[in-house]
C-alpha cells in the first residue's frame, strides 16, 4: 500500500528581515542558506552573526542537495497526510522541512534528496525536498 504524496495548502510564510532574502530567492526558484564571511561555515538557521566565530554573515545560492538525515510521515493528523524530515544538505547543514512528490512510504534515512519549491497561499514559493531517485532506493 502506497501513501501518495497530496499537495496541501501552504500559509505564506512570515518574512522578517532576518528571512526576507531568502524567501525572494525562493519565489525566483533559487535556494539559499547563510555562510560566514569570515570562518567561511554555513549554516542553518539564518542569523546576522555566525554561531562558530560571531562573524558577519552572507546569503549564498545553494545546490539544495543532501540526504534525509530523520524522517516521519503524519496520516493521522488532519486529512491529507505529509512527511516532516531533518534533511542534512551536501555542505554540511541540517534543516527541518518536509518531504513532497513521492511515495511518503518509501523514504528512508540516508536517501538523497534534492530541493523543490511549492507555491504559498500568496504569491511565495516555499522551498521543499523531494527524492532524487523517486524509485526510493539510494543510488
Amino acid at each position: 500500500m502506497s501513501t501518495e504524496y497530496i499537495d496541501r495548502p501552504l500559509a505564506e510564510p512570515m518574512i522578517d528581515p532576518a528571512t526576507a532574502q531568502y524567501f525572494k530567492a525562493a519565489k525566483a526558484g533559487v535556494f539559499c542558506i547563510k555562510r560566514c564571511t569570515a570562518c567561511k561555515q554555513p549554516h542553518w538557521y539564518p542569523r546576522a552573526l555566525c554561531p562558530f566565530c560571531l562573524g558577519e554573515t552572507e546569503w549564498v545560492n545553494s545546490p539544495g542537495t543532501g540526504a534525509i538525515y530523520s524522517v516521519s510521515v503524519t496520516r493521522r493528523a488532519g486529512p491529507i497526510p505529509y512527511a516532516i524530515a531533518y534533511v542534512t544538505l551536501d555542505e554540511g547543514v541540517t534543516l527541518l522541512t518536509n518531504i513532497v512528490d513521492c511515495d511518503l512510504n518509501l523514504l528512508k534515512i540516508g536517501q538523497r534528496v534534492r530541493v523543490c519549491f511549492k507555491p504559498t497561499a500568496g504569491d511565495g514559493m516555499m522551498p521543499m525536498f523531494t527524492l532524487e531517485n523517486p524509485g526510493g532506493t539510494s543510488p
